[in-house]
């Protein structure tokens, strides 16, 4: 949430403009480390990306629950697939294995993983990690989202909707502990 101000401005930022930037992250080093190095086949650097997950409720929120109380999650409209250069990643776009797919090739997506509840497989390690890695899809739009994409906003609890709005956060806003794994 620090960043809805910013967001309010300058729309959500690709890591590498975001750097610019004074912000807060919620992400772990060593895979920004990891995504700093890797090119999209034919398009940018992958930090060179605005990257929106196709669904929150993955590996990533889960590391971060303790923290949920200060997170909110940004709703898209569908329409950011019509941006020039958008990509779609059939996973974790930092993955060894992730194809990068270009929007109309969205029936190669796996969404029955992605928009599972639960990826864990406790007694197949490599389902685990295949599904582990599906739930992070990513739509990967060159450089920035702009602020009128976004359609609302999801928090944990009512604290932290009344918190988003007192930003100036004016899009409709959802509360969903599930989401947050709460």
């Amino acid at each position: 949430m620090e960043n809805i101000p910013s967001v309010l401005v300058h729309g959500i930022l690709s890591h590498a403009r975001a750097s610019r930037l004074a912000h807060a992250t919620v992400a772990m080093e060593t895979m920004q480390e990891k995504r700093d190095k890797k090119h999209v086949p034919g398009g940018l650097k992958l930090h060179q990306y605005a990257n929106l997950y196709f669904h929150a409720r993955n590996p990533m929120l889960f590391k971060r629950k303790d923290q949920a109380a200060s997170l909110c999650v940004l709703r898209i409209s569908t329409d950011v697939r019509n941006l020039a250069g958008v990509v779609f990643a059939d996973s974790n776009a930092s993955g060894d294995y992730v194809r990068f797919l270009s929007p109309a090739q969205w029936q190669l997506l796996h969404f029955d993983d992605i928009y599972a509840m639960d990826w864990r497989h406790p007694n197949d390690p490599i389902a685990y990690y295949r599904h582990r890695s599906r739930k992070c899809a990513e739509v990967l739009v060159p450089h920035r989202v702009e602020y009128s994409l976004l359609t609302g906003a999801w928090v944990v609890d009512r604290r932290a909707a009344e918190r988003l709005s007192a930003m100036g956060f004016t899009l409709p806003i959802a509360i969903d502990p599930v989401l947050f794994f709460c």
